[in-house]
């Protein structure tokens, strides 16, 4: 593939996607871990920011390490993380229901978190229903409870809204499913926190365009950071709404006749195509 070098003139930050970028069913994808030393090598800010739900940045941050990514857990932005700092704010001191794994719900720290027995309890409330990636939590009881919270007022959150993934057993039913049900069921609309909401992207670029400033001196404008993910929808299309350059790669779940179906009549298109984050760091100036 060419790599038209132009197109990624000026970027001062990179915005990195997690499955289909760095890793994917679980290793690490070829040329990811030489593209991350390469970044930091040349003083490039990066963030991880990904819709993973599943585990806390920590074990992340562990897991990468265990397979050649060196990226430490403060470099790593999440659905999960950003769900729970949300809640955090939003209502502090207030009881919520979150499904999530045991790791998860270490990002709750300090949060008032139902159990289930809490929340089945009749006349139950909390502020708010967190859904998360928990195949061993979503079950009947759980989501039941989850839908006559938000019957009883909860606001309904899912940390994202991703349809399906890729891991080693191979396609896979993603939270949003289970967000959507709850949706049908109590008849109201979540909030998604995560990709490819504005509000996740513009949080992620200001915390890389403070970093650049407290070393450089200068803000960067959004066109300075772009986004790269395998996602043409949740990471590129998304990116670019807020002005972000949005970079797709082909090493993940989605291919050119994706990006071409994404785009058919629009007037955006990806910045860059490109086979790896290798080949993007490559085209950087």
């Amino acid at each position: 593939m060419s790599e038209p070098t132009h197109k990624l003139h000026g970027v001062r930050g990179l915005l990195l996607d997690l499955d289909g970028v760095v890793v994917l069913k679980g290793e690490a994808l070829p040329g990811a871990a030489a593209a991350i030393a390469e970044l930091d090598r040349r003083r490039i800010p990066y963030r991880i920011v990904t819709n993973t739900s599943f585990v806390s940045r920590a074990s992340l941050a562990r897991f990468g390490a265990s397979i050649g990514i060196d990226v430490a857990a403060d470099r790593i932005m999440s659905a999960l993380s950003v769900s729970a700092a949300d809640t955090a704010r939003r209502y502090p001191g207030q009881p919520l229901f979150v499904l999530a794994s045991p790791d998860a719900m270490t990002e709750f720290a300090g949060q008032r978190i139902l159990t289930t027995e809490e929340a089945l309890t009749p006349g139950a409330t909390a502020a708010a229903v967190v859904i998360g990636d928990a195949p061993e939590s979503v079950t009947y009881a759980n989501l039941n409870a989850a839908f006559r919270l938000i019957r009883a007022g909860a606001e309904l959150i899912g940390m994202h809204r991703n349809r399906w993934w890729l891991t080693p057993d191979g396609p896979t039913v993603d939270s949003g499913a289970f967000v959507a049900g709850l949706e049908y069921s109590a008849g109201v609309k979540a909030r998604i926190v995560g990709k490819p909401t504005r509000s996740f992207f513009v949080e992620a670029a200001t915390a890389l365009a403070s970093e650049l400033e407290a070393r450089d001196g200068v803000r960067p404008k959004r066109a300075e950071l772009a986004m790269v993910g395998d996602d043409i929808r949740t990471d590129v299309l998304a990116a670019q709404r807020v002005g972000l350059r949005g970079v797709f790669v082909l090493s993940g779940k989605h291919d050119m006749a994706d990006v071409d179906a994404a785009t058919s009549g629009r007037r955006t298109a990806p910045d860059l195509v490109a086979d790896s984050l290798l080949d993007v760091v490559a085209a950087l100036d």
